[in-house]
């Protein structure tokens, strides 16, 4: 159970939407980075949430989250967790747990000031020179 979900401050619960990538539903346009974390800070802002959101707690939440999305593929074979997302509801609840994961993450760098899109690339990069195709 989130946060969100025992009201403790969390990042307003499961979203299951967005996305347009193999196995998702069609949500429309598609979301810009920045704005939703600009909607995350708000959504977190009006509910007084703020507090609750320390670097430790944000930290926390990302990896009660990504154990949440390690025990959908759990008990499942290699061939069965590929086809994880051809099931509705094993479909819904990965989208539910990456969103979950996502939403924390993005909370965590908006508090830290982390550019998360910057903080890649540079880390593509340094992977990109330690380990060259040979």
């Amino acid at each position: 159970m989130t946060s969100a979900e025992s009201g403790q401050g969390g990042q307003g619960g499961k979203s299951g939407q967005g996305g347009n990538g193999p196995g998702e539903p069609d949500g429309g346009a598609r979301p810009d980075l920045a704005e939703l974390q600009r909607r995350l800070a708000e959504f977190a802002r009006v509910r007084g949430w703020e507090p609750y959101h320390t670097p430790k707690n944000l930290a926390t939440a990302i990896g009660v989250e990504a154990a949440e999305l390690v025990e959908i593929f759990q008990w499942l074979t290699p061939d069965q967790s590929a086809r994880v997302m051809d099931r509705e509801e094993s479909a819904h609840r990965v989208r539910d747990e990456v969103a979950d994961v996502l939403a924390y993450l993005l909370q965590f760098c908006e508090v830290l000031g982390v550019d998360a899109l910057m903080a890649l690339s540079d880390k593509i990069d340094r992977n990109e020179k330690r380990f060259p195709v040979t």
